[in-house]
């Protein structure tokens, strides 16, 4: 059991019988009045977020999520698969469970997966990837001013803001966190 007093940034509980993450928190102690902690919490399985307000000894099951190393193989139009590498288990997932990470995944690339009671919920990429940009506006000869960037799709499709000097055929680093350039490779 976890109390809302134990509320932290990333912990996971059941609340509503759902499992829900911390996002944000705040331990508020009114100068009338008793205290009370302020969260917004996202629910994992379905990702949707609110904000609610907790008694400090509110008493939450807690939620224990384990994740696993898998290779995405490939999609199919409905389900993306992926592979457990040790058992060769594959497994379907639909997009809203991959939405986010997809657009940084080539196949046969290696993702962290997030399962809770033996069912997947979400994936991850890799926090940086080396991808190759496929189209891309040529950059201008004498446009050097500083911060200028230009819309770059990479393999995967996933359109990225670059630099101008960045051009069609470049290997680029990604931070897939936040869906921003990094250097060319």
């Amino acid at each position: 059991m976890i109390s809302a007093n134990d509320l932290r940034k990333g912990v996971t509980f059941v609340y509503d019988n759902d499992v829900y993450q911390v996002v944000d928190f705040q331990h508020v102690k009114p100068g009338k009045g008793a205290a009370f902690v302020r969260a917004k919490i996202r629910s994992v399985m379905g990702g949707g977020t609110k904000d609610v307000t907790f008694n400090p000894n509110d008493k939450f099951e807690n939620a224990v999520i384990s994740t696993k190393e898998m290779q995405y193989l490939y999609n199919d139009g409905t389900l993306y698969y992926f592979m457990d590498p040790e058992t060769f288990e594959q497994l379907g997932l639909e997009y809203e469970a991959v939405e986010e990470a997809i657009m940084y995944v080539r196949e046969n690339d290696t993702v962290t997966m997030k399962i809770y009671q033996g069912k997947p919920f979400n994936v991850e990429a890799p926090n940086f990837v080396e991808l190759n940009v496929i189209e891309t506006e040529p950059g201008i000869k004498g446009d050097t001013a500083t911060n200028v960037t230009k819309p770059a799709t990479v393999e995967t499709g996933a359109v990225v803001q670059v630099p101008v000097f960045v051009n069609e055929g470049d290997t680029i680093k990604i931070d897939t966190r936040t869906g921003d350039y990094l250097s060319r490779v």
